[in-house]
């Protein structure tokens, strides 16, 4: 069994080094084929061709492309992701001033998802058929439907402008946490708000097939009770496909993010890509996109040694079917 763990835990650590190298050859080539003269967006068009040209020259664009693709690689091994070339501050630390307020909005997007999809889910599983239940199926597609920026705009007009129950833009200055945290609000819920209804219904699918299993039979004719039979032993294996999916929305939630902070005029990852795109700041772009590859690549990583964990055959398959490859 630990020889399974230790395969399967060096085969995927495997996948996600070579999932993150060719994130950025992907990410390199594509900075480089962005239309646009960034020293010319920069300077704007009073500047002369010598200092265009100097500005060229020091963002090394004037390098061939396989020497600028050997230094972006060496530098990001050396943990070095450059320098802005508007403010001249070092990318990594612009990076990590703004890396908690996204990571704080997402964090704060997934336990709200969780919290309500789960168990909004169970019930309507539970209560098949049921008025609430075709009520919750409505609600969920309408909230899977609509985009989260659309959300956030409703949501800002609701609360913030017509009722005035919330702060409308921005972050808390006076580091007052009340504050932030209502501040917050609006934008989780924004965020949150199509993954509440997806999971609701991907987890009210999984337990209607769990409930049919055998052993949940079993457990009935034994007598335990219905609440122990759903929470303890169905909800248990019904809630790796949702494990899964929370992986893989990961990547969704930061890119929705993106918008959710351009739109309550929020710091994180998301301004700081959209700025650095807008003014073709190449380091910037870079830096902060493999972050965000990265931070993507990591926690589907543990999602994969998490549903392992509850559900063992996963990792035995995954190491025996390599073995016998």
């Amino acid at each position: 069994m630990q020889a399974d763990t230790a395969r399967y835990l060096v085969s995927r650590l495997i996948t996600t080094a070579l999932i993150v190298f060719g994130a950025m050859v992907l990410l390199f080539a594509l900075t480089s084929l962005v239309p646009g003269d960034p020293a010319a967006i920069l300077l704007g068009p009073q500047a002369t061709p010598e200092y265009s040209q100097r500005m060229i020259n020091e963002m090394g664009l004037n390098q061939p492309i396989h020497i600028r693709l050997w230094r972006f690689f060496s530098n990001v091994l050396q943990g070095n992701l450059g320098i802005d070339i508007v403010s001249g501050k070092p990318v990594l630390k612009m990076i990590l001033e703004v890396m908690p307020y996204t990571i704080a909005l997402t964090f704060a997007a997934i336990v709200l998802a969780v919290l309500t999809g789960v168990p909004l889910g169970v019930y309507a599983a539970t209560h098949r058929g049921s008025v609430l239940d075709n009520v919750l199926a409505f609600i969920s597609v309408a909230f899977i439907a609509v985009p989260s920026f659309v959300i956030a705009i409703f949501l800002l007009l609701i609360f913030a402008i017509w009722l005035d129950w919330l702060p409308v833009l921005g972050t808390s200055r006076s580091g007052d946490w009340l504050d932030e945290l209502r501040r917050m609000i609006l934008p989780t819920v924004a965020l949150a708000l199509g993954w509440i209804g997806f999971i609701a219904r991907l987890v009210r699918t999984s337990m209607l097939e769990v409930m049919g299993e055998n052993y949940i039979r079993t457990s009935r004719a034994y007598g335990l009770s219905e609440g122990l039979i759903t929470y303890k032993y169905a909800l248990k294996n019904a809630c790796i496909p949702t494990i899964t999916i929370l992986g893989l929305g990961i990547g969704r939630l930061l890119g929705g993010a993106v918008l959710i902070e351009i739109v309550f005029a929020r710091p994180g990852l998301g301004r700081l890509i959209y700025s650095a795109i807008s003014e073709r700041n190449y380091p910037v772009v870079q830096g902060a996109v493999l972050v965000v590859v990265v931070i993507f690549v990591v926690v589907n990583l543990l999602v994969d040694l998490s549903y392992s964990a509850i559900d063992p055959r996963i990792r035995h398959a995954g190491a025996t079917g390599r073995a016998g490859a």
